[in-house]
């Protein structure tokens, strides 16, 4: 059963998928914009701001990327961040993150940055926001990609850091959509931020968390009903309750599923064991999303790519996650409606092209 499926997409063959997942548009909902920075760009800031790095060069970083589970690839993460001090490099990291998404025709983004990250080298909240913010208002300009921020909290800290972290960001509210909850998740359940996501809810923020990742089912329903949230991050865990996946798929609780992610770390043994098939064919509301991509080999149309091409998913379920992505996502109506439309026509064209 596959939810919000497209008349012309039976007439697609599997031939020419892979340029179908390319040119249609998208909307990116899971990426943590620190993971978007490539070793030539850390080496480039790391030189800017006078950092030294442990590693010789840019290969020697690329080599350190061989990660066996979430946490080892977080140790590399957070060192990479080390070369981000300036207002200059938080936009330079996302505007280079918006040229990668014009070029797999993602038109919408939604981007998570972890403040707690900086704020804890002594970068100040302002500095984080406002670089990050001057980039999302400037892809709209030069790409015409509207862009959107997520203030993350780092689960392996206290709610109490997270609580700081909340009070030093409010004077940017007004620059930030929503707020998720990132990180280490074994051993740090989504109840341990009760208190600071209720608060988030009064502000008026919209709430995500990472949740089925590496962590159990328990850890989904906890996001649910105890945090509020209304997305789930990753959730390809979900696949071993019954009774959460079919609660899922009745609420259209949309899922941000990142499966080169899933695979670099060790989640599934390789693509095609992969369970978003499954979680589409369930009537899951699925999408697809890059998560860490200068980390993990590839960005939006790279795991649109291959993760068709390893699980044998069809036309139908390009336009089902491409649809998804954009119902998912924290624009007004009026612009998703806008979205699905040009969605409809890329598919409409595609077909008549197929045809002549």
């Amino acid at each position: 059963m596959i939810l919000n499926t497209h008349p012309a997409a039976k007439n697609i063959s599997q031939q020419r998928l892979p340029e179908l997942l390319k040119t249609m548009p998208k909307a990116e909902l899971h990426i943590h914009i620190e993971g978007s920075l490539e070793p030539e760009l850390i080496f480039a800031l790391a030189k800017r701001n006078g950092v030294a790095l442990a590693y010789a060069d840019v290969e020697a970083l690329r080599r350190a990327y061989a990660f066996t589970d979430l946490q080892s690839f977080l140790d590399i993460y957070y060192a990479g961040a080390s070369v981000l001090l300036k207002e200059e490099d938080f936009y330079d990291m996302a505007s280079a993150y918006f040229v990668k998404a014009a070029e797999d025709n993602v038109v919408h983004a939604e981007l998570f940055f972890d403040p707690q990250t900086h704020t804890a080298r002594g970068v100040a909240m302002q500095t984080v926001i406002d670089g990050l913010h001057r980039a999302c208002v400037d892809a709209q300009k030069i790409h015409g990609i509207s862009a959107s921020l997520i203030l993350c909290f780092l689960r392996h800290l206290s709610e109490e850091d997270a609580l700081v972290c909340l009070e030093q960001a409010l004077p940017f509210r007004d620059k930030l959509v929503g707020i998720g909850l990132d990180s280490g998740e074994l051993g740090n359940p989504p109840e341990k931020f009760e208190r600071v996501f209720a608060r988030c809810a009064q502000l008026g923020l919209r709430l995500v968390a990472h949740a089925g990742e590496e962590g159990p089912p328990a850890y989904i329903w906890a996001a649910l009903d105890v945090l509020k949230v209304e997305r789930i991050d990753h959730g390809v865990q979900a696949i071993k309750d019954p009774a959460l996946m079919q609660r899922l798929a009745e609420q259209r609780t949309a899922l941000t599923v990142c499966p080169l992610s899933n695979l670099k770390l060790c989640v599934f043994p390789d693509l095609a064991s992969h369970n978003l098939r499954e979680l589409l064919d369930t009537g899951l509301m699925a999408t697809i999303n890059s998560d860490d991509p200068a980390y993990f080999g590839g960005y939006m149309n790279d795991n649109f790519v291959q993760t068709f091409a390893a699980t044998g998913m069809h036309a139908g379920h390009a336009y089902s996650l491409a649809r998804n992505s954009f119902e998912a996502s924290f624009i007004d109506d009026a612009a998703k409606l806008k979205f699905v439309a040009s969605l409809d026509q890329c598919f409409a064209n595609f077909d008549t092209a197929g045809v002549n």
